[in-house]
C-alpha cells in the first residue's frame, strides 16, 4: 500500500466503513496553485498519451482517470495523442482499442493527435540544436554507446565523435533521413554533459534510423525519434499545461526541461505520480504480449488479463473503474493496491444495477414426489432488492428442478445447514422442501434427489405452524432451463507478486493452472433467453456474471465477474484443516 496515502490502506482494511477519508491528490493542488498564480492564463490542458504497442490495462485507467478528470474538474481540455515513434512495434488495431477503450471508460478527447503529426517539426528542431551546438551524429555503436555513458557512480566519457562540425552533422543528419545508411549505423544525439550525475543527460539519443513501415506515413521516414525528445516537444506544440506520468519518468524531467529550454517552445511542465500496481497482476505490456503470443491466454482481452478490454469482457463496469482509481489517490510513493479493493468496487456497482436472476452451475436433478405432475407455477421474483424499481419478474416452478450439487449432502458435516436426507430447507420464492431419499449411479454417486414439499408455504413463506428452516437455496426448473457454459475465473498468477520468481525461471512459472474453469452444462432460469453480450447479472448465490461475446442463440456463455462471499466455503475449509490435522 501506498504510506503516503492513509485513505489507500483504510479502503483495503475496512472497505464498508462510513465516509472514508478523502484520497490524496497532490498533482490537483499544483493545478490549483498554477491556476491562482494565472501561470498559464487560466487554462488546464492536459493530455493522455498512450504508445499503440499494446492494449491499455487497469494501470492505464488510473492514468486516464487523472488525465481527463483533473481537466473536466477545472473547465480544462484533455487531447488523446497516440506516441507512435517506434513504427516495428506499433499497430492500428492497438490505436482502435485504445480510443474504443477511452470512450467506454467514460471520457471524451477534446482533440486526437499523433507524435507522426509533428515528425517534420521535430525534423526541424532537431537541425536547430546542430546549427546551435547542442546536438551531434554520433557512429558508435548501441553497446559502445552505452559504455561511454558510464555508470552511476563513474562520469561517462566524451564520444569520439562528438565534436564534429555543425556543417558535418547537418549532412550526415540529411543523409541519414534519406535513408543512406543502415539500421543502428549512427543517431543523432543531444550535446549536454557526459559528467551529469543524471544518466538521463549524458548526451542522450534523440533519434534512431529505422528501416520500417509506419502504420500512418507509410516508408516517408526512415529515422525516428526518441520518446525522451518527441514527447515534451509534441505537449509543447499542444500547450499541455500539465504533462502528467509516471514515477519512472521523475529522473527524466530534467531533459524534457532541457529542450523545451533550448528550443525556446511553450513550457509545458512534467509532474510525475505513483503507477497502479495490483497485487496477483503484471501491469507490464512486453509481459502481457508474451501471454498473448506464447498461448498462455486466449487473447488481449482474455478476462483474466487485467486489460480494459479484458475487465470489460469480464463484466466490470467503467463506473467501478472510475470510482476505484478516484479512491486510491495520487501519491510520490509506489506502492501495490490489494486486488481485493478492485474488487469491492466492482461488488459495490454491479449490486446496485444488476438484476438477480437464479442459475444453477453444477446441476442435480430434484423431484418433488408429492407435486402435481405436469403442473407449472410462476413465481413472483424481485429483480433487484437494492433497486425498487426494477420490480419483479415470473419464474416458473414444477415438479423437476435442478439445485447445486454444494447444495446436498447426503452425509452432512457439522454446521451444515443445506439440503440433506430428513432436511427441510427453503425453496428461493418456491416452496419448504424436505429430502426423502437419492438415487445413486454405478459409482455410489448421488444424481437424484427426491423430496417433499408443504403447499402451505408458497412464495417461500413460513408455514402457518411458524416452524423455521435455516437455510434457503436456488433452483432452476428443469422443464424451463436454459443450457450455458459458464466460465469461470480465478487469479491468472498464484503470487501476489507474479515477478518474484525462483532462480533460472521467470514469471510464467507463476501462472496459475487453476485459472479457468470451464463449465458446460449450467442451467439458467428462461428470462435470460435473450440476455444481450455484456449483459451483466446476479446468479443468486453465486456471485456476478457477464455475458460473453462467444455467445450464440443455441447457448449462452457466461463469464465470472467477481464471486460473492461464501460463508459456508470458509467454515469448511476450516474443518478440512482440521480434519488435516487429526
Amino acid at each position: 500500500m501506498h504510506p503516503s496515502n492513509p485513505s489507500t490502506d483504510a479502503g483495503v482494511r475496512n472497505l464498508h466503513a462510513a465516509a472514508p477519508p478523502v484520497p490524496s491528490n497532490f498533482i490537483r493542488e499544483i493545478v490549483l496553485e498554477d491556476l491562482k498564480t494565472n501561470k498559464y492564463g487560466g487554462r488546464v490542458q492536459t493530455r493522455f498519451p498512450p504508445e499503440p504497442n499494446g492494449y491499455l490495462h487497469i494501470g492505464h485507467a488510473k492514468s486516464i482517470c487523472l488525465n481527463f478528470g483533473l481537466a473536466a474538474e477545472f473547465g480544462g481540455k484533455t487531447n488523446l495523442r497516440f506516441d507512435d515513434t517506434n513504427p516495428s512495434k506499433e499497430e492500428t488495431e492497438y490505436v482502435e482499442s485504445i480510443q474504443d477503450n477511452v470512450k467506454w471508460l467514460g471520457f471524451n478527447w477534446d482533440r486526437l493527435f499523433y507524435a507522426s503529426d509533428y515528425f517534420d517539426q521535430l525534423y526541424e528542431w532537431a537541425a536547430q540544436l546542430i546549427k546551435a551546438g547542442k546536438a551531434y551524429v554520433d557512429d558508435l555503436a548501441a553497446d559502445e554507446i552505452r559504455t561511454y555513458r558510464g555508470t552511476l557512480t563513474e562520469p561517462g566519457k566524451d564520444s569520439p565523435y562528438r565534436n564534429r562540425s555543425i556543417e558535418e552533422n547537418l549532412e550526415l543528419f540529411a543523409r541519414m533521413r534519406a535513408g543512406d545508411f543502415p539500421d543502428g549505423s549512427r543517431v543523432l544525439r543531444a550535446k549536454i554533459d557526459m559528467a551529469s550525475p543524471n544518466l538521463n543527460l549524458r548526451d542522450p539519443v534523440m533519434y534512431r534510423i529505422l528501416h520500417a513501415e509506419h502504420h500512418r506515413t507509410g516508408n516517408k521516414w526512415c529515422i525516428y525519434p526518441m520518446y525522451d525528445y518527441a514527447h515534451g516537444q509534441s505537449d509543447s506544440l499542444e500547450q499541455v499545461t500539465h504533462s502528467i506520468c509516471t514515477l519512472e519518468f521523475e529522473d527524466h524531467r530534467p531533459l524534457y526541461n532541457w529542450f523545451i529550454q533550448q528550443l525556446g517552445i511553450f513550457p509545458s511542465q512534467q509532474i510525475e505520480f505513483d503507477r497502479l500496481n495490483l497485487t496477483y497482476t503484471l501491469l507490464s505490456k512486453r509481459k502481457l504480449l508474451q501471454l498473448v503470443e506464447e498461448g498462455h491466454v486466449r487473447g488481449w482481452d482474455d478476462p483474466r488479463m487485467p486489460t480494459i478490454s479484458g475487465i470489460r469482457r469480464r463484466g466490470y463496469t467503467p463506473e467501478a473503474i472510475r470510482n476505484f482509481c478516484g479512491a486510491i489517490g495520487v501519491s510520490k510513493t509506489n506502492g501495490s493496491i490489494e486486488l481485493a479493493m478492485l474488487e469491492h468496487f466492482v461488488r459495490e456497482d454491479l449490486n446496485k444495477r444488476a438484476p438477480r436472476v437464479m442459475a444453477v452451475l453444477r446441476p442435480l436433478k430434484v423431484v418433488i414426489d408429492n407435486y402435481p405432475p405436469g403442473q407449472v407455477e410462476e413465481m413472483e421474483a424481485v429483480n433487484n432488492p437494492e433497486d425498487p424499481a426494477a420490480g419483479t419478474r415470473k419464474v416458473p416452478f414444477s415438479r423437476e428442478l435442478y439445485i447445486e450439487q454444494d447444495d446436498f449432502r447426503e452425509d452432512p458435516p457439522r454446521q451444515y445447514y443445506r439440503l440433506s436426507p430428513g432436511r427441510e430447507v427453503r425453496l428461493r420464492y418456491g416452496y419448504f422442501v424436505t429430502c426423502t431419499n437419492v438415487v445413486k449411479n454405478d459409482n455410489g454417486e448421488v444424481v437424484e434427489v427426491h423430496c417433499t414439499y408443504d403447499p402451505q408455504t408458497r412464495g417461500g413463506n413460513s408455514p402457518p405452524d411458524g416452524r423455521k428452516v435455516k437455510s434457503t437455496i436456488h433452483w432452476v426448473s428443469s422443464a424451463h432451463a436454459i443450457n450455458a457454459e459458464v466460465r469461470i475465473y480465478d487469479n491468472l498468477f498464484t503470487k501476489e507478486d507474479p515477478n518474484q520468481v525462483e532462480d533460472g525461471k521467470d514469471f510464467i512459472s507463476n501462472l496459475n493452472p487453476q485459472s479457468l474453469e470451464l463449465l458446460a452444462g449450467a442451467k439458467l432460469e428462461p428470462s435470460l433467453a435473450n440476455a444481450a453480450v455484456e449483459g451483466r447479472y446476479q446468479f443468486e448465490r453465486l456471485g456476478y456474471f457477464c455475458v460473453d461475446p462467444d455467445s450464440a442463440k443455441a447457448k449462452l456463455v457466461f463469464n465470472r465477474t467477481v464471486a460473492l462471499k461464501d460463508t459456508w466455503a470458509k467454515v469448511e475449509k476450516k474443518i478440512e484443516k482440521k480434519t488435516e490435522k487429526r
